[in-house]
């Protein structure tokens, strides 16, 4: 039995896959608000539970909103902040006494999606999380793409390539940066691009609806947006050239993207052809927990 934990700013849930990737049992519970103990707690609870309901012991692995640095081993750029500067991996081994795989949470969702998912059996695939933030994961032939540096698939925080106007300049970034990525693609930044246009505050999804409606504005917001993704994307084929894009996160959800995007990107791509597939995920918001369960399939 493989268990996987989603550990995010407002709810922790745990899932136990069988050998085939069958769903045995789902629990979750909410996050502890700015307490690192009690997170701690609440994980080695939820493990506890699931494996006395099964009636077994799994492997464990977890997704996180940050990352191990390579130079400390403490986790980092987690936006539940009382996780940073923490030696969360030996804390948990310790309070579950076993090994524990870990990865940030963008992996785990491309790891789903690549395993059993949208993207089954392909041999490079890149997982995109287009949501709050801009998150992103490479696999290679079923593996995560880690890195030396840990950062493999930080995609969200590169400039957005061939700027056109003054687009480098419209935001700053919370990492410091002008132009990044995360502030054009991410809903967020969608739904900041619309309120400069039109002075008015929506969702992403509530402009979504609003061009499918006919709106003007809504639609030259949407343009743009997919004319941004396919030139960030056609920058990753470039440099990858994966078998299959898959999206992630509530901008996934936007249809039109998975026809117009692909067209867009041919001008940018450094190719005569495209085979890159842009697809949505299969799991949708249950990938990411199914990808931690799948750090243990060796």
């Amino acid at each position: 039995m493989r268990l996987g934990i989603d550990l995010g700013g407002t709810k922790i849930e745990i899932l136990a896959l069988d050998d085939n990737g069958k769903e045995l049992l789902r629990k979750r519970t909410s996050t502890p608000r700015n307490d690192y103990p009690a997170t701690i707690d609440s994980i080695k609870q939820l493990v506890i539970d699931v494996e006395n309901e099964v009636d077994q012991k799994g492997s464990v692995g977890i997704g996180t909103p940050g990352s191990l640095s390579p130079a400390t081993g403490l986790l980092r750029n987690c936006n539940s902040t009382c996780l940073n500067g923490k030696p969360f991996k030996q804390d948990l081994e310790k309070a579950l006494d076993r090994e524990i795989r870990m990865t940030n949470d963008a992996n785990c969702f491309a790891l789903s999606e690549a395993t059993d998912g949208a993207a089954a059996g392909e041999k490079i695939v890149f997982g995109v999380i287009v949501g709050t933030g801009c998150g992103a994961g490479v696999i290679v032939n079923g593996a995560v793409v880690d890195g030396p540096n840990a950062i493999g698939g930080e995609w969200g925080h590169n400039p957005l390539p061939w700027p056109q106007g003054n687009e480098l300049n419209t935001t700053r970034c919370w990492c410091g940066k002008n132009g990044c990525i995360e502030t054009f693609l991410s809903g967020t930044g969608f739904s900041a691009d619309y309120l400069r246009v039109v002075g008015e505050e929506l969702s992403s999804q509530e402009i979504a609806q609003a061009a499918d409606a006919g709106s003007a504005y809504a639609q030259q917001v949407l343009a743009r947006y997919e004319h941004r993704m396919a030139r960030s994307l056609a920058h990753i084929i470039n440099i990858l050239d994966p078998n299959v894009i898959v999206l992630g996160g509530g901008m996934s959800n936007v249809t039109r993207l998975y026809e117009n995007v692909p067209q867009l990107w041919r001008e940018y791509v450094f190719s005569d052809t495209v085979l890159t597939k842009l697809v949505p995920p299969k799991h949708g918001d249950s990938s990411g927990v199914r990808g931690a369960a799948w750090l243990w399939n060796d």
